[in-house]
């Protein structure tokens, strides 16, 4: 449902030339299944993930979103994604219900579909006791329940959660973290970036840690954790961060 082939993003810069943010990435996420994007900041996950989402545009390499090119066919991409990140704002004067229903016209829906949907998803993000709410007086788990609503409103076949947890309490980040395990289940593909190793450990399928632009290491947690001798991710991701990986050692 994802497939990512050497992807490149390149920026220019006055003293090196240019700056290689994602720098040869290459991976595949299935229907049903969590692929986690593990790295520090800086490490080019954002950036892979705005380009899935037609946000920015690859220097070279390809990527597709459910058989659709991110660069040649970026309309019918869109259709096909939700996109969740820590930053999405939300309209101060327009209530939950409105935010979200708009989103639902956006993409199109037919009102009826749109209503019946809606419903459905106020019921699974347990949002039907702030509706009427505005957006200037909601909470910070409110308004991460409007945002991943808003992205999931027109039932799209794939996710995109981009640091969505950053400055969420423990009990509004777990309540996140169980909704996308729901939406696994349903069947969504969906890619899921983060710097929190326990985050990681508890949601994905299969991991990948970046670096530098650079895809060090894939795999399922335990093949990591094999593959390293290591007990948990935590500990694989620190001896690559101390190691900068050695030829070789990931083959």
């Amino acid at each position: 449902m994802i497939v990512v082939e050497n992807l490149r993003k390149s920026y220019p810069d006055l003293e090196l030339d240019e700056v290689k943010a994602v720098d040869g990435v290459s991976f595949r996420c299935e229907p049903g299944q969590i692929f986690g994007l593990l790295g520090p900041n800086g490490a080019g996950k954002t950036t892979v993930l705005r380009t899935l989402a037609t946000l920015l545009k690859p220097t070279s390499g390809s990527a597709t979103i459910a058989g659709f090119d991110v660069e040649a066919e970026a309309e019918q991409v869109r259709r096909h994604i939700g996109f969740v990140s820590n930053n999405t704002s939300n309209y101060d004067r327009m209530s939950a219900r409105e935010m979200v229903e708009f989103f639902g016209r956006l993409h199109g829906m037919p009102e009826g579909e749109l209503q019946s949907r809606a419903s459905l998803v106020y019921e699974q993000l347990q949002m039907t006791e702030f509706l009427e709410v505005a957006g200037g007086k909601m909470s910070t788990g409110m308004k991460q329940k409007v945002s991943i609503a808003r992205a999931i409103i027109h039932n799209p076949p794939v996710l995109i959660f981009d640091e969505a947890t950053v400055g969420l309490d423990v009990l509004v980040g777990r309540s996140l973290q169980n909704t996308v395990l729901e939406l696994r289940d349903q069947g969504k593909c969906i890619l899921y970036s983060t710097h929190h190793m326990r985050e990681v450990e508890r949601v994905c399928d299969q991991v990948a840690i970046m670096h530098n632009g650079k895809i060090l290491c894939e795999g399922t947690q335990e093949d990591l954790r094999e593959q390293f001798n290591q007990n948990d991710l935590e500990d694989v991701f620190f001896d690559l961060m101390e190691q900068q990986l050695q030829p070789g050692e990931c083959e």
